[in-house]
């Protein structure tokens, strides 16, 4: 496993030995694991997001491939026995 070494101030030490003693961590280095393991997750789906948005504008939905799912939530309300 590779180690990260890096420094933080205080007040950021501070915060996360808070959330190691409120049992939300086990400890400083699960507190980084998980705040980097967030931070490349972010990125992830901050790229794939960016991929279907690309792709919808390169080739945007036309009313023949959306038109039945209003259709089908049409009937499904009519057929609500309100």
């Amino acid at each position: 496993m590779t180690q990260l070494v890096t420094r933080v101030d205080d007040s950021l030490a501070a915060a996360v030995d808070r959330l190691v003693a409120d049992g939300v961590v086990e400890s400083r280095s699960d507190a980084v694991r998980r705040g980097l393991e967030s931070l490349v997750d972010r990125h992830r789906r901050g790229r794939v997001a960016a991929a279907i948005v690309d792709g919808y504008r390169r080739r945007p939905q036309d009313d023949g491939e959306v038109g039945w799912a209003d259709a089908a939530t049409a009937a499904m309300i009519a057929d609500e026995p309100w």
